[in-house]
């Protein structure tokens, strides 16, 4: 059987995930699965779960388990039918326990559960805060604009040229909360991993490229 990578990039909020698996999809041909991308295309139908989505997103809420694991299914289904698949990249999930559980049963279903790295990126509480309460999204396509270098200048999106504006979440409050769910419910994922020896550190308090050369080292390219 032909062996796929895939890339599993978990953290604390800001920590850079989203920005990292997007340039390793760049560097090496691979696929992306980011949550956030696939609910928001998800609301575009307008069916009773995409009207749901986009209420329960508006709402600052978390969309349930089996909803997102229902378009990740549908994801990985895509993949398992594309010709010259190279490996896939995952952003921010599993987001508990169950959820890796789940994944784990879900890539051993499509015969990939062997062939995976999970990288843990991390950074200081301080870099979060301050990451967190200062970055943008484009209004238009959803992109996060990182805080981080260049990117802080930007006055629209430089993937769409969309209006640049705050989410509501962005702030002292949000980012505590935010907080509070990562220390209960991913952190003890992030341990499920450890204990299966998965898990591979990466320092995210760098410049951006420092950080995706370092990824890049630890997959051996």
């Amino acid at each position: 059987m032909k062996k796929y990578k895939i890339v599993i990039f978990l953290g604390p909020p800001g920590s850079g995930k989203g920005t990292q698996a997007a340039l390793l999809c760049k560097k090496l041909g691979y696929e992306y699965i980011g949550s956030g991308d696939l609910l928001r295309a998800r609301t575009k139908i307008k069916d009773y779960t995409g009207k749901k989505i986009k209420e329960t997103i508006d709402q600052g809420k978390r969309i349930p388990t089996p909803v997102i694991f229902k378009i990740w299914m549908d994801r990985l289904e895509s993949f398992r039918n594309k010709k010259n698949l190279k490996g896939f990249v995952i952003d921010g999930s599993p987001r508990t326990v169950s959820e890796a559980e789940m994944l784990e049963q879900a890539l051993e279903w499509y015969g990939w559960n062997k062939n995976k790295k999970v990288f843990f990126i991390n950074i200081p509480l301080k870099e979060i805060v301050n990451r967190l309460t200062k970055r943008k999204i484009c209004s238009k396509c959803g992109r996060i604009i990182p805080y981080f270098g260049a990117l802080n200048n930007l006055k629209k999106c430089d993937k769409c040229g969309g209006k640049l504006v705050k989410r509501a979440d962005d702030n002292l409050r949000g980012v505590q909360e935010r907080l509070r769910w990562f220390k209960s419910e991913v952190l003890p994922m992030v341990e499920y991993y450890k204990k299966k020896k998965m898990i591979i550190d990466v320092n995210g308090d760098k410049p951006i490229e420092k950080v995706a050369e370092e990824i890049l080292r630890k997959l051996g390219k």
